[in-house]
């Protein structure tokens, strides 16, 4: 899978809160969230009907649009490229920066820690 572009994810958030959807919803949809036309939306999901990004199903007079690929696998993706474009894959620089940089609550901390745990336990 490639990284979804900033259009292709704004697209794919439409679809992952609730689909199926008819091109008329993601149109309405696109114009509330980033002002697109409807030919921009309508032009964005055939691209992204033609990259496999989503299903198309044309039963003659409404198209219905559907996601192909998970939230999860694209978030997943998302961030590997993230780390390993701005942070040379190091995890570790990546939490470093955001805690030098960021107030973080009593709560996140303990999430943190309550996740590094469980990392500890599922590596012993």
């Amino acid at each position: 899978m490639k990284e979804l572009s900033e259009a292709e994810w704004n697209v794919m958030e439409s679809l992952w809160e609730s689909s199926p959807k008819v091109g008329s919803q993601v149109a309405a949809d696109m114009a509330e969230r980033v002002g697109w036309s409807r030919s921009t939306t309508l032009t964005m999901l055939k691209r992204m009907t033609e990259k496999g990004l989503i299903s198309c199903e044309d039963n003659g007079r409404m198209k219905t649009y559907l996601p192909m690929l998970e939230r999860e696998t694209a978030v997943k993706k998302e961030t590997e490229s993230f780390l390993n474009r701005v942070y040379r894959g190091s995890l570790s620089m990546l939490v470093c920066g955001f805690v030098d940089r960021q107030s973080l609550s009593p709560e996140e901390i303990a999430e943190i820690r309550r996740m590094l745990d469980r990392a500890e336990e599922e590596q012993s």
